[in-house]
């Protein structure tokens, strides 16, 4: 990996993001179920984003459910035309919190609906299907009946274009057979590598790749590397971790989550990170490292 500067942008359904985008999962309340401790706050920080140039927003209709969908457009409808907001179907929330895959055609149709509902659009910019065969993590299974779902809805013209989560290759080559897919997002950071030949195989065909849990997700990234180098820099763990996403392929879009604009302008500031090659060699080896 070379520590050439990455660019700052990349096609994502016929448009042109910023790689560095946000995600509005944290906005729910604990568990990602209910609402915010902080309403206002969660508006700031949405306002903040895109204020700072963010035009890539990640959400989902489960998240509270639907309360990142209002908060979103509470905040920012009417919305900017270079804003690009991506969502996700195929789960619901049972009361207790539960994710109950929800893959059935009626739930689906159902779900593009209370999206387009709750983020006051007549038409998805893109939804990605997220696979439950796994809930904690891909797992083999046809996905084809559901995604010829969303291909219908897509030629009804609800959905502008398609992506796929929590899939693995065999699904994803699965679903290229039957419709134009633009993004698959998946658990990967640099401590949990497990894409690094599929992201390669994506970038050449020019298929964005959104990891989520870049920082770790419900567990944080804990590295000594990670630590030392963040020292060393001047900054935060997290900060390197992004800027070294950044680093290693050119199609990867970047969706951190925060209810903090404290915590939103860290993360925005991971852009402008500089890695030297010595950093970029340690942090290559953090995968290798905890998984010995």
């Amino acid at each position: 990996m070379s520590n050439t500067e990455p660019s700052t942008s990349f096609a994502l359904g016929g448009r042109t993001v910023k790689r560095l985008g946000y995600g509005a999962m944290q906005l729910a309340g604990p568990g990602v179920f209910g609402p915010p401790k902080d309403r206002g706050a969660a508006l700031a920080v949405l306002r903040e984003a895109v204020a700072r140039g963010v035009n890539h927003i990640d959400t989902s209709d489960f998240y509270g459910p639907h309360i990142t969908n209002q908060l979103i457009r509470e905040a920012l409808h009417p919305y900017r035309d270079d804003l690009v907001i991506v969502t996700k179907i195929s789960a619901r929330r049972g009361d207790d919190g539960s994710w109950i895959p929800a893959m059935s055609r009626e739930e689906l149709i159902q779900a593009v609906h209370d999206n387009l509902r709750n983020l006051g659009l007549d038409v998805l910019d893109v939804v990605n299907l997220r696979s439950m065969f796994g809930i904690h993590g891909p797992a083999e299974g046809s996905i084809e009946e559901p995604l010829t779902v969303l291909a219908e809805l897509q030629r009804q013209g609800l959905v502008r274009h398609i992506g796929l989560s929590n899939v693995t290759p065999a699904q994803i080559a699965e679903g290229r057979r039957l419709c134009e897919i633009v993004c698959v997002q998946n658990h990967y950071n640099v401590a949990h590598r497990q894409d690094d030949a599929l992201i390669d195989e994506l970038a050449r065909d020019g298929i964005a790749y959104v990891p989520y849990f870049p920082l770790g997700g419900f567990t944080p990234l804990q590295s000594s590397t990670l630590s030392d180098v963040a020292a060393r820099l001047g900054v935060t763990s997290m900060q390197v971790a992004l800027a070294w996403l950044l680093r290693r392929a050119p199609n990867i879009l970047l969706i951190p989550g925060t209810s903090s604009i404290a915590h939103l302008q860290e993360n925005l500031a991971a852009g402008k990170l500089a890695l030297p090659d010595d950093v970029i060699t340690a942090l290559d080896q953090v995968a290798n490292i905890s998984a010995a």
